[in-house]
């Protein structure tokens, strides 16, 4: 498994191939695409990161002490977002992800790129990743 510091690196390199916004977006849906199937017994309450004006749902499982990260959500832009956060952070320990900065987003654009609504959810999304590592630490 590549670093976190080579994960993100990858990240910011895949969206400066794109010029353009639009193609970036097609690329986060395709990216959401790519997400495993998240089981519909999972879609509880507990499990809806709040902030989000869609659904998305995280499970985070402890993991020989990594965490594991599924998720999903029901609007297609919001769940290519998930999947890119899953990417980064999926398999690392709650240390290094609650010591992260979550820097990537910015360097790509994907914040000052993305509606009021669809940033917070980003930023709600973020918090919620956030929380759990710093839960388990």
């Amino acid at each position: 498994m590549s670093s976190l510091a080579e994960t993100k690196a990858a990240v910011v390199e895949e969206f400066s191939m794109f010029d353009e916004w639009l193609d970036k977006y097609e690329y986060l849906i395709e990216l959401g695409k790519s997400l495993e199937v998240f089981p519909v017994e999972l879609k509880t309450d507990d499990r809806l990161i709040k902030g989000c004006q869609s659904r998305v749902w995280l499970d985070t499982r402890v993991q020989d002490g990594i965490l594991r990260f599924r998720a999903d959500s029901d609007a297609i832009i919001t769940k290519g977002i998930i999947s890119l956060l899953i990417r980064v952070y999926d398999g690392r320990s709650a240390a290094e992800i609650a010591a992260d900065n979550f820097d990537f987003v910015e360097k790509i654009g994907l914040r000052e790129n993305l509606s009021p609504t669809r940033a917070n959810g980003l930023n709600s999304m973020i918090e919620t990743i956030r929380k759990e590592a710093e839960r388990n630490v």
